[in-house]
């Protein structure tokens, strides 16, 4: 199993779940998070004073994948949440050592 950590723009996420969706994800945490990369944030004006902001908002996206579906689940974040601009985002894939599903107590692959 893979553990899929994307970082993506907040306009993206409604997409992205869709086409995941369409895949058989069947799941995904999110969370709204601050954070900056080569962006290395924007100027605002404000009341006609300018400001520098250096975090920005983003959608993180939590999702455990069996081995199978990983790389199709990764490349389907990619494509969807491409903007071609710097800002697009992030994906980590980590190897998931185990899950279980609290209510029935199934592990692995079953309990995705």
């Amino acid at each position: 199993m893979k553990f899929i950590i994307a970082v993506i723009k907040p306009f993206k996420l409604d997409e992205v779940r869709e086409a995941l969706g369409g895949i058989g994800v069947a799941g995904m945490t999110v969370s709204e998070v601050k954070g900056f990369g080569r962006q290395k944030g924007q100027t605002e004006i404000y009341r006609g004073a300018e400001y520098s902001t250096n975090m920005l908002p983003k959608v993180k996206l939590e999702i455990a994948a069996a081995d199978d579906i990983a790389a199709q689940v990764v490349e389907t974040i990619q494509q969807t949440a491409s903007t071609d601009a710097i800002g697009d985002g992030k994906i980590f894939v980590l190897d998931l050592a185990s899950a279980t599903r609290i209510r029935t107590g199934e592990t692995g692959d079953t309990a995705l």
